[in-house]
Parts: C-alpha cells; sequence; structure tokens
C-alpha cells in the first residue's frame, strides 16, 4: 500500500435499509489490503455508527475515507441540524432520536460515544441549521 486511497460514500437520510453499506465496504477493502484486524475493527464500528447518525439526524450527507499506510481517516459531513449541544450529545444514553426510529432499534444514545471510543482521535464541528462535520482516525502502525 504506497498512496493514499480514498473512498466517498453518499448518505440518504432516512433510508434504514441501505444504512451501514458504506462502513460494511470500507471493512472490505480493508480486509483485502491486509489491514490489521483491530485497526479494521475500530474502524467498522466508529463509521457504522456515524453513518447510522447521519441517516437519523441528518439531511444525508458524505463520508470520505482516506486509507493510508499509518492512518485511516474518516470525514462525514452533512447538511443537517447541527447538534445544539455537543457535551451532552457525548453522554451515553442520550439522544434525540425519534420513536420511529428507536422502534427499528437505533437511536439508543451510543453513537457519538462510540464513535469516540473506537477511533484514535475524533474531532466535531457543527452549526445549528448549517450541519456537522465529524472526522476521525484510527491509526494502523
Amino acid at each position: 500500500m504506497a498512496d493514499v486511497i480514498t473512498l466517498t460514500y453518499d448518505i440518504s437520510p432516512d433510508d434504514f435499509t441501505r444504512a451501514g453499506e458504506a462502513s460494511s465496504d470500507v471493512k472490505s477493502k480493508l480486509k483485502q489490503m491486509g489491514v490489521p484486524p483491530e485497526a479494521i475493527r475500530k474502524v467498522s464500528i466508529a463509521l457504522y455508527e456515524g453513518e447510522i447518525n447521519m441517516v437519523i439526524h441528518a439531511e444525508g450527507g458524505r463520508i470520505t475515507v482516506e486509507i493510508s499506510p499509518q492512518r485511516i481517516y474518516m470525514v462525514l459531513a452533512d447538511k443537517g441540524p447541527g447538534i445544539p449541544d455537543i457535551e451532552k450529545a457525548m453522554q451515553a444514553g442520550w439522544s434525540t432520536a425519534p420513536d420511529e426510529v428507536r422502534s427499528l432499534g437505533f437511536g439508543a444514545g451510543m453513537g457519538l460515544p462510540n464513535m469516540k471510543k473506537y477511533s484514535d482521535e475524533m474531532n466535531i464541528e457543527t452549526e445549528i441549521g448549517v450541519g456537522t462535520t465529524v472526522t476521525m482516525s484510527v491509526n494502523i502502525a
């Protein structure tokens, strides 16, 4: 793996039938590339949680994944409502997901906490009414 490989995925809002496709595809590609299993596991969990958040809370968005020999860098950018209180949103179990989403088994309030737990670095930039961009990285080496 010499160069940086960039993967891009468009995420549709409210499409629970396709939710998780991007993270599954990234997981598959990382396996093919021989990335260590622990790094793959961390990326898969963090990216899946972020992808689901985009489906539930945002008007969809775009995920960009850059894979280099040293790390996997993920950018999840949406044009959703923004996060009014990041500190509260980072608390395990806190969720603004509507009841119909919870009835599908999503929206338990573990998305952002798990994204932070399973990434080596995470940053959230959000603006109310404009959207949110979450960046995460997982070190390989």
